[in-house]
């Protein structure tokens, strides 16, 4: 029996650029349009209505931003992956939009093929970020370094929890989590299969409350394993 395309929910203030993506992703067999929203407001409501897989939301929207409407949906239907596709790259906007647990942050010129390879890596559990938010993020990364200090310094803190009890194989995972490698790229550099990787991935950050991989990377350099 043939899987069942990704059920997608659409939003975009702007009809042109909706039609667009609708007559793209209708060239793709394995994803599927089910529903358009013009704003965070709405895309709350027809998210709730229809429950779609993955949520392609646009930033800057009248009446909900998508940073507002991408926590109300996440609250309501974590199962869902939200990915922001826009225009906008600045910084601020970028880490208020992940820590609302989104799966992705792509700029919307970013390739066709591109854009289908890494809603197929969302849809198989990994973040994703276009390159220059990808640039944004490590200056972040960078800026937390600094702020936080030296690893044992992070950890007494309190804070965050302490890496002590990770095992080396797990500190080596994390370390290049924060690196930006795919789980394709650790199983290769590890010797290990890509299950052994998803799995061991997966129980790490259930153990450290983290929701995804930009927060497993970012706790990575918080203590210090992104060396």
């Amino acid at each position: 029996m043939q899987d069942l395309p990704t059920r997608i929910l659409l939003v975009d203030d702007q009809v042109l650029y909706r039609e667009a993506m609708c007559g793209l992703i209708e060239r793709w067999p394995e994803f599927e349009v089910v529903a358009e929203a013009s704003d965070g407001a709405e895309a709350v409501e027809v998210a709730l209505g229809v429950k779609p897989d993955l949520i392609l939301m646009d930033v800057r929207m009248p009446k909900m931003d998508g940073i507002a409407a991408a926590q109300a949906i996440h609250d309501q239907l974590p199962e869902a992956a939200i990915v922001m596709l826009t225009v906008e790259s600045d910084k601020d906007l970028v880490f208020n939009a992940l820590q609302t647990g989104i799966r992705g942050y792509l700029l919307k010129d970013t390739p066709a093929r591109k854009l289908r390879d890494r809603l197929h890596s969302i849809m198989e559990g990994e973040a994703s970020l276009s390159e220059s938010v990808t640039a944004a993020v490590m200056d972040e990364f960078t800026r937390l370094r600094e702020e936080t200090g030296a690893a044992s310094a992070a950890s007494e803190s309190g804070d965050i929890p302490s890496p002590d009890h990770l095992t080396d194989r797990e500190k080596d995972i994390l370390r290049l989590v924060a690196q930006g490698k795919s789980n394709e790229e650790i199983a290769r550099e590890l010797y290990l299969s890509l299950g052994t990787v998803k799995k061991q991935l997966g129980n790490l950050m259930l153990r450290l409350c983290l929701e995804n991989r930009v927060q497993a990377a970012v706790y990575a350099v918080k203590v210090g394993l992104d060396k």
